[in-house]
């Protein structure tokens, strides 16, 4: 049984968090690695560079989607979606732990799964894209 009381502000934390998190891993994409060597990267693994592009963008405007708490559902079924990817293209060949050098699949699956429950869940309380606040 769900507490219908308190799982809104769940969903808040989880919106959140993750927004917070693909906002950063995007801007890291952005402003560190810089478009050209995110595009490379995605080469390296056998991946269309503009693949890289494409998941920065999402993960700059899928972020503040989420910590606004628009379209949360989409975001966050879109979000597990290349979380799963960067687990099986980017982190498989590393083993399990995140801890390995290269970092394993286990966090960016575990994220995917996060992203999963927030799509099934929905945006929660304080979203602008909900017809109730909390």
């Amino acid at each position: 049984m769900i507490d219908t009381k308190t799982a809104p502000y769940a969903a808040l934390v989880l919106r959140l968090t993750t927004g917070g998190l693909f906002l950063t891993h995007g801007l890291t994409k952005l402003f560190v690695f810089t478009p050209a060597g995110t595009m490379g990267y995605f080469q390296s693994l056998g991946l269309p560079g503009w693949l890289g592009l494409a998941t920065m963008a999402f993960e700059i405007l899928g972020g503040l989607a989420l910590i606004l708490g628009v379209a949360v559902r989409a975001v966050s079924a879109i979000g597990a979606l290349v979380l799963l990817g960067a687990a099986f293209t980017a982190h498989i060949q590393n083993g399990f732990s995140f801890a390995n050098a290269g970092g394993g699949w286990e966090y960016p699956v575990m994220w995917a799964a996060v992203q999963a429950a927030l799509a099934l869940l929905g945006a929660g309380a304080f979203a602008l894209g909900s017809k109730t606040a909390a």
